[in-house]
């Protein structure tokens, strides 16, 4: 039995399953995960059983929200950044399995992608349009590395290896949502369905006889335009750009993308999305190589089964892996 049966007790969703078919549709409905607004539209065929599944998800976004959001004191993750330093720190299953996949993610990027980011990346106040100086930003530095936080899959503790270590994993966080959302909706009786939560999206199948369509936004403006439209067959699609949180100053554009290397924010690209069959890889993904930028980008992208990105960069320029489609109309 997965996990997201698990979330009713097993009886109930087994009469719900087999409650009497009343109409076949279109189903729409929202939920949030950390900032956004989770978006999904389905088929089924019981109307009665539909918004029952909507209900589900909305308590499994809230779960997960409580579980990874760094800027609630109570949550999960709050809980490692504030003891991990000092002694192991025990999670859940689920939780330890994130942050183990997520610091697999630093090799295949090349460093890119690395959720010890944070030590730096926390010293931003993007409201108050503030940035750390040079020797503050120095000094978290010394503790961003992906290698310095150590787990133990056995006893599911993590551990930094250094004081003033942080980490947050919403790099990956909305692709495990969607992902979670596209589960839970099968094992509700969906057969397809489209799950998006701000630049995280899951198709499950089709729609109906035609691919879903994802549009890119276009960075420039990052409001309503898109840029390019991206058919989905049963895929995520990540898309991470320079216009979710961001200030200028000084000529200098700051968001919320940091390079762990330098703790700046990169200026070479715009956007990047990427395409494949997992959430949580098109995630990780897309947020390393927008740290990478387009040659290095690509040069990985190319070298893994399965996915394929859009890049563009920061004149407008668009640049494409070798397996990618997109097209101009959705």
């Amino acid at each position: 039995m997965t996990a997201s049966i698990r979330l009713l007790p097993a009886l109930a969703l087994l009469c719900l399953l087999h409650a009497p078919a009343a109409s076949a549709n279109w189903y729409h409905g929202n939920a949030a995960i950390l900032e956004d607004e989770v978006l999904v539209e389905f088929w089924h065929d019981n109307a009665e059983l539909a918004p029952r599944c909507m209900d589900m998800l909305r308590t499994e976004m809230a779960r997960v929200n409580a579980m990874i959001d760094v800027s609630d004191p109570d949550s999960a993750i709050s809980s490692i950044n504030a003891a991990a330093a000092d002694d192991a720190v025990k999670v859940s299953t689920e939780l330890h399995s994130l942050i183990d996949k997520a610091l697999r993610f630093g090799p295949v990027t090349r460093g890119a992608f690395d959720i010890t980011f944070a030590s730096v990346g926390f010293l931003f106040d993007y409201e108050q349009r503030q940035r750390p100086d040079i020797d503050a930003t120095g000094r978290a530095l010394e503790v961003v590395d992906y290698r310095l936080v150590e787990t133990n899959r056995r006893a599911r503790t993590i551990r930094f290896k250094k004081p003033g270590m942080k980490i947050d994993i919403s790099g990956i966080a909305k692709g495990h949502a969607v992902d979670r959302a596209v589960k839970m909706l099968i094992a509700c009786g969906a057969t397809n369905a489209l799950v998006s939560a701000g630049g995280d999206t899951r198709a499950l199948g089709d729609r109906r006889g035609e691919p879903w369509t994802v549009g890119v936004r276009n960075p420039k403006t990052a409001g309503s335009d898109v840029v390019a439209w991206i058919p989905v067959i049963d895929q995520g699609v990540s898309t991470s750009g320079d216009y979710e949180r961001f200030f200028e100053q000084d000529g200098e554009r700051y968001h919320q993308i940091i390079n762990p290397r330098t703790g700046d924010s990169p200026s070479d690209v715009r956007s990047v999305t990427v395409i494949g069959p997992d959430g949580i890889w098109c995630d990780a993904l897309a947020t390393g190589i927008f740290v990478l930028g387009i040659i290095d980008g690509l040069d990985v992208i190319e070298s893994l089964d399965g996915y394929e990105a859009f890049i563009v960069d920061h004149r407008g320029g668009r640049h494409l892996s070798s397996g990618m489609t997109t097209t101009t109309n959705p």
